[in-house]
């Protein structure tokens, strides 16, 4: 059965970076109507409605309707360990990742902290997510099956490393291909899940082990390929000690197969004018993680020169090197590292990075991301007024992105009102739904 929702609606024709805020469609009075998970009208309310008589209609007053948030990269097994003090990248992985991550060859410590984990950020309106899992098989199988209980769309893979790392947590070049296909063909395009090809970051595989998954990935062209690239300047000196014969950074990946238009790359920050070129050249797709890149004092990243330069930007969380669950607080970080560089992103460039543009990072944007017909209903409502403070200046607005912005810049999991995923409340550990 159809059903109509009934509140603002938010939703993009363009890309606000290159059109400006006009590049949103925002109704005051709006409405979505979705049937067997997908969006088939959106508008002005009483003209959705007129097109679909005896539809449900649920009326959610002024909350903001949108497409849920896509959270472009984590790190799912992080979640326990979230919020740890005082290190840097290197530091961060000896001291509180890699003992974590170590867990999760325990198929029943995965389940749960994959379980929570979901079930943490469909509370904070994030409906798509792209993890990194561990070495570990278990842990990939565990994400994705707690992702397929609630029927969200996700992409993961199984991290692979073979040196620079804790034993117990290292494969080989072998292995790693082995692994990686067996769950390709075990979970990729099952259901709504995406497999993608998870090299950790060049300091922590060899040569051939990347040589490996560059194969993978040639053989496996519809997979997204992750991985990191120059996020503090440590690691790229690090790099450079590993790979002298590269020309940079990217040129590793480049060498081996792992530069393409379906490679999305965390953080980042330090990139020459070379890599810029070629990442826009091919189509490849870079991540910023601002609360990650502060907690941990990696640098600012250049969004308004990348936006501008070509390559395709998404916005993530980095939990847990990023301190905060929620994709609100991000489009917050964002906003303030942009003040730092000297632009302030625009609420709309907030907005659209956190659903559409995230989507578009991903290859996505066919099915998530957009309130537009023809998409999957992932939809999320947005009390625009959901704490004290937040009301008492959105109640001073002059227009509707004065009234959005305090809720990007303040808002937490007490905005988000509802979650639909495929069209549905979402199934959560705690509902037992």
């Amino acid at each position: 059965m159809t059903e109509i929702l009934l509140g603002q609606t938010l939703s993009f024709a363009a890309d606000p970076f290159s059109e400006g805020p006009r590049a949103a469609r925002h109704e005051r009075r709006g409405a979505v109507a979705i049937a067997e998970g997908v969006i088939r009208d959106v508008g002005r309310a009483e003209e959705v409605r007129a097109r679909h008589p005896g539809a449900r209609v649920t009326d959610l007053g002024d909350a903001l309707l949108s497409a849920g948030f896509v959270d472009a990269h984590v790190h799912y097994p992080q979640t326990a360990i979230i919020a740890s003090w005082g290190k840097r990248l290197i530091d961060w992985l000896e001291t509180y990742t890699f003992p974590e991550e170590m867990r999760f060859g325990d198929p029943a410590h995965a389940r749960a902290i994959a379980e929570r984990y979901l079930d943490i950020v469909l509370a904070h309106g994030t409906t798509t997510v792209a993890s990194y899992c561990t070495s570990h098989p278990e842990s990939v199988d565990a994400f994705f099956e707690a992702a397929a209980a609630r029927n969200m769309r996700v992409a993961a893979g199984k991290t692979c490393m073979d040196r620079n790392a804790p034993a117990a947590l290292l494969d080989t070049p072998r292995r790693a291909y082995d692994e990686s296909l067996a769950l390709l063909r075990r979970w990729h395009g099952r259901g709504r899940a995406e497999y993608v090809i998870t090299p950790r970051f060049a300091p922590t595989s060899t040569p051939e082990q990347l040589e490996a998954l560059g194969a993978l990935w040639a053989a496996h062209p519809d997979c997204l390929m992750q991985t990191h690239l120059s996020e503090q300047l440590e690691e790229i000196a690090w790099v450079r000690t590993l790979f002298p014969d590269a020309r940079d950074y990217l040129g590793v990946y480049e060498r081996f197969g792992l530069l393409g238009p379906r490679a999305v790359y965390g953080h980042a920050i330090h990139l020459t004018e070379r890599e810029i070129a070629r990442l826009s050249e091919v189509g490849a797709a870079l991540v910023h993680c601002p609360t990650s890149n502060t907690f941990i004092g990696s640098g600012l990243f250049d969004l308004a020169g990348l936006a501008g330069a070509g390559p395709r930007i998404g916005l993530a969380t980095d939990t847990g090197g990023g301190s905060s669950f929620s994709m609100l607080r991000t489009m917050a970080a964002a906003y303030e590292i942009g003040q730092l560089r000297g632009h302030a992103p625009h609420p709309a460039e907030l907005w659209w990075l956190a659903t559409e543009g995230s989507a578009r990072a991903l290859r996505m944007d066919d099915r998530i991301g957009n309130l537009v017909p023809g998409r999957e209903a992932d939809i999320i409502a947005i009390d625009l007024r959901s704490t004290p403070a937040i009301a008492q200046r959105a109640d001073r607005a002059d227009d509707f992105w004065e009234m959005l912005f305090p809720t990007i810049m303040m808002g937490d999991d007490r905005a988000i009102r509802t979650v639909r995923v495929a069209g549905v409340e979402p199934r959560t550990a705690a509902s037992g739904a």
